[in-house]
């Protein structure tokens, strides 16, 4: 029997990851977890990266923790070996992108169920392509369980209040067209499409200067909902970087020259 794993595709400048343990409908597993903090150690540290999509296999997304296995539970409520946990805990929030964020674009190709887990690290992704045939949910709370990575924090800023709140506290799922609607996802698209929809996009933002995009989504994570004077403040740090760089000379180059850029990323 095969370990569930992750699928590292590399096409040119952007990569896909695959969560691949299509029998339990992609659920996560610590081995599956560990090798995505891997992979975004990766992603994060290669400067040819310049994007990241991450799907799933078969016809789900991503249902989040395998229940069934109960590996949460223990890892909860485990206080032997603390600091073999603690090590443990932090790959599974640094692969579940709870304790960091991708400095790299990450789009979410979503071509079936994104529940729990699934939908929480949906949050931490930057462009969402939801299949027509997409549920989003986050089920915790019909099991005892809170949806607590990330859901509780990131949710309510995402889409509306109430919305969020009735997702966590009712447990019940969205379509991908109300998930559209609230502003969840950015795409619906046909089945079986969204991969390809995904790529599209990213070859548009991997064709852009890479440290001026690397730099843009920067400011926004770092500015999130401080007051404006503040946020200003912290945009201009990463705005000064970029329109130093060699890659803005190029480009007003390409532009007069009538021609395309030819960014390295410096």
């Amino acid at each position: 029997m095969d370990e569930p794993h992750l699928k590292f595709e590399r096409d040119g400048h952007v990569v896909v990851l695959t969560m691949n343990n299509p029998r339990k409908r992609n659920a996560l597993t610590p081995s599956m977890i560990e090798l995505m903090a891997q992979a975004w150690d990766e992603i994060d540290g290669n400067d040819d990266i310049r994007v990241a999509i991450l799907t799933g296999e078969g016809s789900s997304y991503c249902v989040g923790g395998d229940l069934a296995d109960g590996w949460m539970v223990r890892k909860s409520s485990d206080d032997d070996d603390k600091p073999q946990r603690e090590r443990n805990g932090s790959i599974i929030t640094d692969g579940l992108l709870l304790s960091r964020s991708l400095a790299k674009p990450l789009i979410s190709a979503v071509n079936g169920a994104c529940l729990g887990g699934g939908c929480e690290m949906l949050q931490q992704t930057d462009i969402r392509i939801a299949e027509e045939q997409a549920v989003f949910g986050l089920p915790e709370a019909k099991w005892g369980m809170i949806a607590g990575a990330g859901s509780t924090v990131r949710l309510k800023r995402q889409i509306p209040y109430t919305k969020a709140m009735e997702m966590i506290l009712t447990g019940e799922p969205l379509t991908a067209t109300e998930a559209y609607h609230f502003g969840l996802v950015g795409h619906v698209v046909p089945q079986g499409k969204s991969l390809d929809k995904s790529r599209e996009i990213a070859a548009v933002v991997a064709a852009n200067g890479p440290l001026a995009v690397r730099n843009a989504k920067a400011s926004i994570l770092a500015s999130g909902w401080l007051d404006e004077e503040d946020a200003r403040k912290i945009e201009q740090r990463f705005v000064v970087e970029v329109m130093r760089s060699e890659d803005a000379k190029e480009g007003l180059a390409a532009f007069s020259g009538k021609r395309a850029p030819r960014f390295t990323g410096s």
